[in-house]
């Protein structure tokens, strides 16, 4: 009988240990964080691949940063991405579309080119999953 428990002991701590995880993997931001320190936590949070978690960072960072245009594209850019890496593309299209549309202004010099680049590339592998997905006859 001993031995059974033992067995079950070994089988069911990762199994305690994944779900205590789990429910630490969302995270509410506190007020007194930096942006930089948002955008870090965010992506410890992307490396470990807990996309709630870093989209909580992000919209604290847009949120609390909306006069700041740099940290505005900054999250958006990166709450679209989560999106992708959710496999939410339709979501993540819109919102890398929406972002492009800030670099449709006379000020688009002063935008941090990066993140326009980066949408764009996201956007057309969006186009590419989507097109793999028709059926040969209906592809463009």
């Amino acid at each position: 009988m001993a031995l059974i428990s033992s067995k079950l002991r070994i089988v069911l701590a990762p199994v305690v240990f994944i779900l205590l995880c789990a429910c630490a993997s969302t995270a509410n931001p506190s007020d007194d964080l930096s942006p930089a320190e948002l955008i870090q936590r965010a992506q410890e949070a992307l490396d470990r691949n807990r996309y709630k978690t870093a989209a909580a960072f992000y919209t604290a960072l847009y949120e609390r940063n909306r006069s700041n245009l740099d940290l505005v594209i900054t999250a958006e850019y990166h709450i679209a991405f989560i999106h992708y890496k959710q496999g939410r593309l339709e979501e993540s299209r819109t919102r890398m579309n929406a972002l492009l549309e800030y670099y449709n202004t006379p000020d688009e010099e002063l935008l941090p080119q990066h993140f326009k680049r980066l949408a764009q590339i996201v956007i057309n592998q969006i186009d590419e999953k989507e097109n793999r997905r028709k059926p040969f006859f209906a592809r463009k």
